[in-house]
């Protein structure tokens, strides 16, 4: 790696490192909100749903930030979207520690869920900034770099999955004392960011109207953004169902006007709807993993056990230059392989019985995982440069909008789901005793009542030979239902195989797979 030769600027090496240490803050408030989700049930007595819905406003509202920052920061530069993203994430602590202990569940969880939807905004904002610069700034190898930009991601899990284990699990302070971390990352990436100069992407270098920038995503794009608009403002915000559709439509209407109804490139559509799927795999996931492990084995061996996924993603994506050049895989077939090992590592994950087994287990997945968002984004940046900004930062938000209203959430009614299954086939009248009064929904499927959060945590906090036998018929339902949640998730990846290995022979068919430039722009000319 030779940044300095790769980089088409002089701080192309500071801006890389900027951007590394933006998505890094984004990362470590994300790996320790997902180590105190059992706190914030044991609490406050929410549901699984509840808790799904509240780490979901974490993807959520990146999607706002991700995609307005995406279609404005060539107009107003990426500085100013450097300042409104710190102001979010500093608001966003003052909101999140507004949930105070003995408050009514109601109100707790308005203000777990609006702080993590505003810290969402600020992340989203900052990866509007970092992915579009760092693909501009190494316009040879952007798989590469987009992949050690993205390495900050798991980089952050392991620091805020430490922070969980040292300061929950050892020394049980405060989960406010444990959040209130993401604050130094966050700080020092406002001194990075601060005073430098940084260049336009190829579709501003060539000065092409917004209108052109949105023709490659078009209607067909439009409708996949659309479409997850319009369940976040029905789910969410609680909008009637055809209003929010109404509105959705309405915005949609306008990109057909904006881009003279153009369809947009049928390849960046399948790139979009397999993006939410590796949103709803990979972060829905994330979100899920530790408290499921734990689950299974115990909370402080599942902190451990995303501690060492997270590390392992962290050095592999600082090969994916390796993979690429060294043993021939263009960006299609790395992401074919991905999509497999991600599928057999769920179902992996879902049997494992022991801290050893575990770790086998989660190293398959975490093969899988580690390549899909960097590369993805690579991809389409690759294949139409004349969008800009545009299309990388919808792909960012179709993503994390996928992950917080179908992959939490869905994960979460899974485990409500499977885990009420499991205890009304072990004991009726256990689950009639214990059942959650609130109702879990998810799309089309039918409501549940899940095991009441509160009285779940309680038997989980006795030790095993202090539970009576009511406890232990409790805690063994959830952990066969996490096991059967697992199972379930694996699906996703199978899928995203088959599309990828159609993309794969779509590419060969047509010579191959390479990069796109627009002529006449400094990424043609490094190109060449």
């Amino acid at each position: 790696m030779n940044i300095k030769q790769d980089g088409i600027t002089p701080n192309a090496g500071r801006l890389l490192w900027a951007g590394f240490m933006a998505i890094l803050a984004a990362g470590v408030g994300f790996g320790i909100r997902g180590g105190i989700l059992a706190n914030w049930g044991a609490d406050f007595g929410f549901t699984g749903q509840q808790l799904g819905d509240i780490n979901g406003a974490g993807f959520t509202g990146f999607c706002f930030g991700i995609i307005i920052g995406g279609v404005i920061c060539d107009k107003i530069g990426y500085g100013k979207l450097v300042i409104a993203a710190f102001a979010f994430h500093v608001l966003s602590a003052f909101v999140t520690f507004g949930a105070t202990s003995g408050m009514a569940p109601d109100a707790a969880y308005k203000f777990l869920y609006w702080g993590t939807f505003i810290f969402a905004v600020a992340n989203g904002t900052l990866e509007a900034v970092a992915n579009p610069l760092v693909a501009t700034l190494f316009p040879k190898n952007r798989t590469h770099y987009l992949n050690i930009l993205h390495a900050s991601w798991p980089a952050g899990l392991v620091i805020g999955g430490l922070v969980g284990w040292t300061l929950g699990e050892q020394m049980h302070l405060s989960w406010k004392v444990q959040l209130g971390l993401f604050l130094i990352p966050t700080a020092i990436y406002g001194l990075m960011f601060f005073g430098q100069h940084m260049p336009k992407s190829e579709a501003s270098e060539k000065g092409l109207s917004l209108g052109e920038m949105f023709k490659d995503v078009g209607i067909l794009g439009a409708l996949v953004v659309c479409f997850l608009l319009a369940l976040f403002f029905s789910n969410a915000l609680g909008l009637p169902q055809m209003v929010a559709y109404l509105i959705s439509g309405v915005l949609l209407l306008a990109v057909a006007v904006l881009t003279r109804f153009s369809f947009g490139a049928w390849l960046l559509f399948i790139l979009f709807v397999t993006h939410a799927m590796v949103g709803a795999v990979e972060l829905g996931t994330d979100g899920w993993i530790q408290n499921i492990t734990g689950n299974i084995l115990s909370p402080g061996e599942g902190k451990l056990l995303f501690v060492y996924t997270s590390l392992f993603m962290f050095v592999l994506r600082f090969c994916a230059d390796f993979i690429e050049k060294r043993l021939g895989l263009s960006p299609v077939a790395i992401l074919l392989v991905c999509a497999m090992f991600a599928c057999v590592g769920l179902n992996l994950v879902s049997r494992i019985d022991t801290f050893i087994g575990a770790m086998a287990a989660l190293s398959v997945y975490a093969v899988g995982k580690t390549f899909f968002w960097p590369t993805m984004l690579a991809v389409a940046s690759d294949r139409f440069p004349r969008t800009g900004a545009v299309a990388i930062s919808i792909m960012g938000g179709i993503g994390m909008m996928s992950a917080g209203l179908i992959g939490s959430p869905g994960l979460g009614y899974a485990k409500d789901r499977f885990a009420s299954e499991e205890l009304i086939q072990a004991d009726a009248t256990a689950y009639a005793n214990n059942k959650a009064k609130t109702t879990s929904k998810f799309l089309i499927f039918e409501e549940v009542n899940g095991i009441d959060g509160k009285r779940l945590g309680e038997a989980k906090a006795l030790a095993p030979d202090k539970r009576s036998a009511e406890d232990k018929t409790i805690v063994a339902a959830d952990m066969r239902g996490d096991r059967r949640t697992l199972v379930a998730d694996s699906f996703i990846p199978a899928t995203m195989a088959v599309i990828y290995l159609l993309l794969l022979l779509y590419f060969k068919a047509i010579g191959g797979y390479k990069a796109v430039h627009l002529d006449g722009t400094s990424a043609a000319k490094a190109g060449h």
